[in-house]
């Protein structure tokens, strides 16, 4: 799942692909970049801000750019070896393909895709707030930012990229679940914000670096997550059934003796 983890792995994937190298071809299928062409210009840094990934650039006359992409729900960034088959995925999912001499990155389904002057970056990405996963990371101002929604549900404060950059509904629903919360809880009345945020990081640090994500330290299939997917399934400390319910717009998985409701 694309959360703030999978964001920071996959820019790394394309730092190691990229990163130095001048690109001798670029195909953009998506209208408002279909007449571009980046051949000749230079992979400066591949980056993460939260979920949104920034490929640093320069061009022909080293003019700074960055190209932003987002990969929500569905987008993904693959790298490949020149010659070696692309993954199965159908080519109207192809939104960028990016050619270097050791290299080819494409990208599936990316949103949010513009090439902007570096300058400009800021506009794309400077609403968030600290970034989970990067070197602005500071807990207190996270802590400041949710507590400013004190009646907005905890569930949705932690999406709200605003506030904090990198969760997502799994790390939601599993931070959560640590930390005995309701997600419907008001924020004002979650008892350790700092406690809730510092969890959510140490969460995702543990799972830099690999695919599969876990809270549980268990890799296998089927014990990676206390709560998140497992509706009706028992919970792993009390053994009542997990719950499945929609929270604003999204669905949120809990343990309803584990997580009481608070106000």
């Amino acid at each position: 799942m694309p959360e703030g983890d999978t964001v920071w792995n996959t820019a790394r994937v394309l730092q190691r692909a990229l990163a130095g190298a001048r690109l001798t071809g670029s195909d953009f299928r998506v209208p408002q970049l279909a007449a571009t062409d980046l051949t000749g210009w230079t992979v400066r840094e591949s980056a993460s801000r939260g979920k949104h990934l920034l490929l640093r650039l320069a061009d022909i006359d080293g003019s700074a750019w960055t190209l932003h992409s987002h990969l929500r729900m569905d987008g993904a960034w693959r790298a490949y070896a020149p010659g070696e088959r692309w993954a199965a995925r159908p080519a109207h999912l192809i939104r960028v393909v990016l050619r270097a001499p050791g290299a080819v990155a494409v990208g599936y389904h990316l949103h949010e895709l513009a090439l902007v002057p570096a300058g400009e970056e800021e506009s794309l990405v400077g609403h968030l707030g600290p970034d989970l996963l990067g070197a602005d990371w500071d807990p207190d101002e996270a802590v400041r930012r949710l507590a400013a929604h004190p009646d907005l549900s905890i569930g949705e404060a932690l999406l709200d990229q605003r506030n904090l950059a990198g969760v997502g509904n799994l790390y939601k629903c599993e931070v959560l679940f640590l930390r005995g919360v309701s997600p419907w809880t008001p924020v004002r009345a979650v008892p350790d914000l700092a406690g809730t945020v510092t969890l959510a990081q140490r969460l995702l640090a543990a799972n830099r670096g690999r695919w599969t994500q876990s809270t549980t330290g268990v890799l296998r299939r089927g014990g990676t997550s206390y709560v998140y997917g497992r509706r009706a399934h028992p919970c792993r400390r009390c053994g009542t059934a997990i719950r499945k319910e929609e929270l604003g717009d999204r669905v949120t998985y809990w343990c309803p003796v584990c997580q009481p409701e608070r106000e």
